[in-house]
Order: C-alpha cells, then sequence, then structure tokens
C-alpha cells in the first residue's frame, strides 16, 4: 500500500516511516511531483489538516496523511495555536517567534503548554483524524541545541527542554508519534479488511 504524506519535511517523514507498518511505502510530496503551495487558512488544527490531505486526495486519488501542529500556551489563551510557524509574522524564523513569545511570557506565573499534533487521514473516500498531546512548561530560557521552532523552551520535567534530550527520546514522547500511534492502528485494521 502506498501512503502520500502531504509534506516535504524530511524529518518528518523519517519519524512517521520509523513508526508506521512496514507494508505501508511513504511518499513525500517530492516524491509524487506536488510543488503548488496549499493555503492553510482554516481555523483549527483540525482544518488545517484536512485543507492539506483532502488538496492531495482530490489530485490523485491515492491514501493521504496530513498533519497540522503547534504550540499552545495557557496564559495566552491557547496562543501562538495554529500561528505557532507564522506567529512573529509571515516570515518570521524560529529565534523572531521564541523572542516574541518569551516578551508575551513576561511576569507570567501559569506557564503550562501544550505541543499538539492533529493527524488527517484520507483513505477510500473516509476521513479520519487523530490527535497527540504533549503537556510541558515554557522555561524563561533556552536549554538544549537540538530540535527546532519552541523545542528550547518547552519543559517536559524540572530541567530539559525538548532540545536537551536526544532526537530518538524526543520521537518516543512527542505529540506526533501519539497521534501517529493512533493513525498507525487506523491503518492495520484497513489493512487487514483489505487482504
Amino acid at each position: 500500500m502506498e501512503l502520500i504524506i502531504a509534506s516535504n519535511n524530511k524529518d518528518k517523514i523519517k519519524e512517521i516511516r520509523s513508526i508506521l507498518n512496514e507494508n505501508i511505502k511513504i511518499l513525500s510530496l517530492n516524491d509524487i511531483g506536488f510543488k503548488d503551495d496549499i493555503i492553510e487558512n482554516g481555523n483549527s488544527f483540525e482544518e488545517n489538516a484536512y485543507i492539506k490531505a483532502k488538496t492531495i486526495y482530490d489530485k490523485y486519488h491515492l491514501p493521504v496523511l496530513a498533519d497540522d501542529s503547534g504550540l499552545q500556551v495557557k496564559a495566552l489563551n491557547g496562543m501562538p495555536g495554529i500561528h505557532s510557524h507564522r506567529y512573529a509574522g509571515e516570515n518570521a524564523s524560529y529565534d523572531d517567534n521564541n523572542k516574541l513569545l518569551l516578551k508575551n511570557m513576561e511576569n507570567v506565573k501559569d506557564r503550562s503548554a501544550s505541543f499538539i499534533c492533529v493527524m488527517c487521514l484520507i483513505i477510500d473516500d473516509k476521513t479520519y483524524y487523530a490527535k497527540g498531546i504533549l503537556d510541558g512548561k515554557i522555561s524563561d530560557k533556552r536549554i538544549g541545541d537540538n530540535g527546532f521552532g519552541y523545542d528550547p523552551y518547552f519543559l517536559i520535567d524540572q530541567t530539559n527542554t525538548l532540545a536537551s534530550i536526544s532526537s530518538k527520546k524526543k520521537n518516543e514522547i512527542s505529540h506526533r508519534k501519539k497521534a501517529l500511534i493512533k493513525i498507525g492502528e487506523i491503518l492495520d485494521e484497513y489493512l487487514n479488511n483489505v487482504r
């Protein structure tokens, strides 16, 4: 079975490959020659994941998996949320986003936050969703050099951020992994039924 991942992010593709059934051939957007931009204008992680999956499904009529993920901070009413990638502006760097986050978190006592990942799978005209959540807190200083995005400021315990642990450990506990496990169960059931 072939499964298109609506992404060209090599790290994401590698992580998905390592978790899903080895009988599933994973294809990136690059692999299928898709070069267009997909406008993610939904109001939720679910809507954005669906927009990506549906765009590819309608064009290729093959099983598609898309995800949308981001950081939700309790004290900021769930922001940056679906705007996590462009929190500080359309072409913002990771540093720009982190600087704005820290500025908005000045003097904030409750530093609770969650990384959210919503995956949308479209297969045989049916749509499935899976959600993964990783709870933590926002650090007031950068810790670690691994990872990307908000990882250096996302505390998973008293001393470690996602950027101060190994990639292997991060992939074991990540919000994406939690969502992928659920998607894997749906795909396994589908494969059992088509045999």
